[in-house]
């Protein structure tokens, strides 16, 4: 009966599940014993939909994760930001993305029925371990590809639900098993962790189908692309740089280090030629490819297009929000003021979206003729114009915003205003594939692999430039073919992955394992400050003294006065002037000499970060969790 009641809970824990309605009226609870559950694929696949619903919880994925993990980093930070330096002590938010997040900080340091946002990843862990343990056990894996699948997908589960905690926490407590008689146990390095889940998945993918395949028709569902794909990023993550403490010295207080691991199968030129082969195998055999249309990937995105798995499809596998829970464009998307055309009622006066943005330079960095620029980067927001309707309005300068993410695009399922939107952020897409294939194959140990070499590298680099570059190809091939080393790429690879990802949260990441957080953030600060003083990349501004033009088309906004060959006033009269609160043609960019022109004060710029992000690489365990451990766990880095 112990063994019933706990799977009980591991189904109704998965939601509205079919699985747990059929337990229910088929037989007596008592028939129901852990082999009958894991020996039937329905039951089964109940309690592997409740691992994920484990993060759905508020103070999670959806309210304290996703919103802040990736933050900040050289390209995205918080939008409204104080220069009070009462608020910048004591704000709980602003000191997560300021690299100043303490174990007590009254944002992430909660509990009860708002959990903190690492205690629940354990619920799923254990919910995966279970699962694992016991379709072993009883799904006969070997003769039943059904039940292969899920312990596949479980296995894959389990493995996401470690990378989220260590590019959060660094080193954590690791368990595979269910928990028996130890209850609280101590952080284990996160070389031991690495290595069991790289196994893990080398596993699952033999019993995953490809995307489009087998029980893989949805994009909520991992197939052997999304587990081959999370072993590469697990093993350039792993082999690459962290603030690590000394061997021996986890959970001990330890300050650590930037470092590489000196694990010996963690290194470069062990774990490059098996990520290249997995990457190269979803490249030649999976089916995907990418969208043509990098908007139309966006809009169907929001549309809640979930049914994207298979041939020429790109998303790799989605975080599996019900379509009325999750709060990424709650949090990420253009603002909206309230209820309007596209906001429910619910909204009422209280403004959605924009919270984080990317930093003021980085639609710079976008040539014209790359359709990334005006998805990604956008310098307007949602402001009433009549009644509760609503139109596109220029924001400021210093205030840009994630144009991936929209509520005017969620078209079959519009928001209707609660603090949940049901936005399914892409976890993986194909183009990241591409490009970690790219940065393997520049490695001297895959030079003479399949798949390798520089060749190979700007072949893979080619076709995420070619879909940037629509309509405009031959600028993408002359790019990719003026790169000569492997160096060359390398800092190419650096640069595309800001261009294609910036908003989706993976570049801070990215910046620790190359060593560059710190080194990229300051070239940010330096970028505003040129920004702010028409220096630099920014002198062109003195020739049209800052004043800019806009116009609205429908749900967007374009701007004109921002590039080199914009500093003349436009000839064509549909463009409007940028005016003041009076009505009075005002400058719009910032100058710090200018009296009445907008700027950023050095304590804006010096925002980015408040701590030395290479010191704070990581967050601490929150103090709840630490009180809670029994004296197991302590926290590193110096809190």
């Amino acid at each position: 009966m112990k063994t019933l009641i706990k799977y009980m809970f591991v189904l109704s824990g998965a939601g509205a599940l079919t699985a747990c309605a059929d337990l229910l009226e088929t037989e007596t609870k008592s028939s129901f014993d852990t082999e009958t559950v894991f020996s039937n694929y329905e039951l089964a696949e109940g309690c592997n939909f409740g691992i994920t619903q484990a993060l759905l919880e508020k103070a999670n994925h959806r309210g304290r994760y996703h919103p802040y993990v990736g933050l900040n980093s050289d390209i995205e930070w918080a939008n409204n930001w104080s220069n009070d330096t009462e608020k910048v002590t004591n704000d709980n938010r602003q000191a997560i993305y300021g690299y100043n997040l303490l174990p007590t900080n009254g944002e992430m340091n909660t509990s009860g029925s708002s959990a903190d946002a690492y205690s629940p990843y354990y619920t799923a862990i254990e919910r995966a371990n279970l699962n694992i343990k016991n379709l072993r056990q009883y799904g006969d894996v070997a003769n039943n590809p059904d039940m292969a699948y899920l312990l596949g997908e479980a296995l894959t589960l389990r493995a996401v639900m470690y990378y989220d905690l260590i590019r959060a926490w660094g080193d954590v407590p690791f368990r595979t098993e269910p928990i028996s008689d130890d209850i609280y146990i101590p952080k284990t390095s996160r070389d031991v962790i690495f290595k069991q889940i790289l196994g893990d998945l080398q596993e699952a993918w033999d019993y995953l189908p490809w995307p489009g395949q087998g029980h893989a028709t949805t994009t909520d569902r991992v197939s052997r692309a999304f587990a081959k794909g999370l072993y590469a990023r697990l093993a350039l993550m792993a082999s690459g740089y962290a603030l690590r403490p000394a061997d021996g010295a986890v959970g001990t207080g330890d300050p650590g280090s930037i470092r590489l691991s000196s694990d010996p199968e963690l290194q470069k030129e062990v774990l490059y030629p098996k990520a290249l082969a997995a990457c190269v195998d979803v490249i030649r055999n999976s089916g995907m490819s990418l969208y043509p249309n990098y908007e139309q990937l966006w809009r169907d995105l929001n549309n809640f297009d979930r049914t994207s798995a298979g041939t020429g499809r790109e998303v790799l596998w989605i975080f599996p929000y019900g379509n009325n829970r999750g709060r990424w464009n709650y949090s990420f998307a253009i603002p909206h003021p309230g209820t309007d055309q596209y906001l429910g009622a619910s909204a009422g006066m209280s403004s959605r979206g924009g919270n984080v943005g990317p930093v003021p330079t980085f639609w710079f960095e976008y040539e014209k003729q790359d359709t990334r620029r005006d998805v990604s980067c956008v310098n307007f927001e949602w402001e009433y114009v009549s009644g509760s309707t609503a139109a596109p309005q220029l924001a400021g300068i210093d205030q840009w915003f994630f144009g991936k993410y929209r509520y005017e695009w969620m078209e079959n399922y519009p928001y209707s205003g609660g603090n949940d939107d049901g936005f399914k952020p892409p976890y993986m897409r194909l183009s990241d594939v591409y490009l970690m294939a790219a940065e393997c194959a520049i490695h001297e140990s895959c030079s003479d692999v399949d798949g390798g070499g520089l060749n190979n590298a700007k072949n893979y680099l080619l076709e995420v430039r070619k879909r940037a570059y629509a309509g405009n190809e031959q600028m993408a091939q002359v790019y990719v073919n003026a790169i000569g080393s492997a160096d060359a790429m390398f800092e190419a690879l650096v640069r595309e992955r800001a261009l294609e990802f910036v908003g989706e949260m993976l570049r801070k990441t990215d910046l620790i394992r190359w060593n560059l957080l710190k080194t990229k953030m300051d070239e940010t600060k330096q970028k505003i400050s040129d920004l702010n003083n028409w220096s630099g990349d920014f002198s062109y501004l003195s020739q049209g003294d800052g004043y800019i033009y806009y116009k609205v088309d429908g749900t967007k906004l374009e701007m004109y006065g921002l590039l080199p060959d914009e500093q003349t006033a436009p000839t064509d009269n549909t463009w409007i002037p940028y005016t003041d609160s009076k009505g009075a043609v005002a400058r719009y960019m910032p100058c710090a000499s200018k009296t009445d022109s907008p700027k950023f004060t050095q304590a804006e710029i010096d925002r980015l970060y408040d701590r030395d992000p290479n010191t704070r690489q990581y967050w601490p365990i929150f103090q709840s969790v630490v009180d809670n451990s029994q004296g197991q766990i302590r926290n590193d880095y110096g809190y």
